[in-house]
């Protein structure tokens, strides 16, 4: 029990790497984000990192030959969908600086986050989490789902905590937050890419 906790852990920080790096884009982009809603945004990770792996699980358990020819499409998907969102961002931003230029006032806060744009986030950072389903391939049910949950609660905490630094710097940044945020997101999209064609 104490080996699975452990390994829980490590694979918890390990998966939540993404999902942190862009709870720190959200944060500069919304540096008023009330603690409710950060609370929300990190839950929604939260919950995408404890499922991908339970789903991998039982992929595996069952369909091993179709997860297996899967598996090499998840790297692709994350870059695209995170490219979609970065480079979406990026043009708002732009445009928002755009028209404060123009109309040489301050030009309207950034969009907050919808909850179509986090979902997309969630499924796009947690999926490569699907393969740790090979990870614990030899966990009954009831360990696969303590594992996933462990990994889940880790998610909950690291986001918060990148949530947090996000709108300290957002603060400070706020002229050119969504353009920022839109760049993390992009990198992180190509990073994903790279290590999962590349295995780096």
């Amino acid at each position: 029990m104490l080996e699975l906790i452990i390994n829980s852990l490590l694979l918890g920080i390990g998966l939540a790497m993404d999902a942190f790096s862009i709870s720190i884009a959200n944060g500069i982009i919304e540096p008023d984000m009330r603690k409710i809603r950060m609370l929300k945004i990190a839950g929604v990770y939260a919950v995408a990192q404890f499922l991908m792996p339970l789903i991998g699980w039982f992929l595996v358990t069952t369909l091993e030959g179709i997860f297996t020819s899967f598996s090499k499409f998840i790297p692709w998907i994350a870059l695209i969908l995170l490219l979609f969102i970065g480079g979406k961002m990026i043009i708002e931003g732009i445009k928002e600086r755009k028209e404060k230029d123009e109309e040489g006032k301050k030009a309207d806060a950034p969009a907050k986050l919808t909850w179509g744009a986090l979902i997309v986030q969630g499924i796009a950072t947690s999926i490569d989490a699907l393969s740790v389903g090979f990870t614990i391939s030899e966990y009954n049910v009831l360990q696969a789902f303590a594992s996933s949950l462990i990994i889940g609660v880790v998610t909950l905490v690291i986001c918060l905590i990148g949530l947090i630094f996000g709108k300290k710097i957002g603060n400070k940044i706020s002229g050119v937050a969504t353009i920022i945020g839109g760049a993390i997101l992009i990198f992180i999209g190509i990073e994903i890419f790279v290590k999962g064609i590349f295995g780096l």
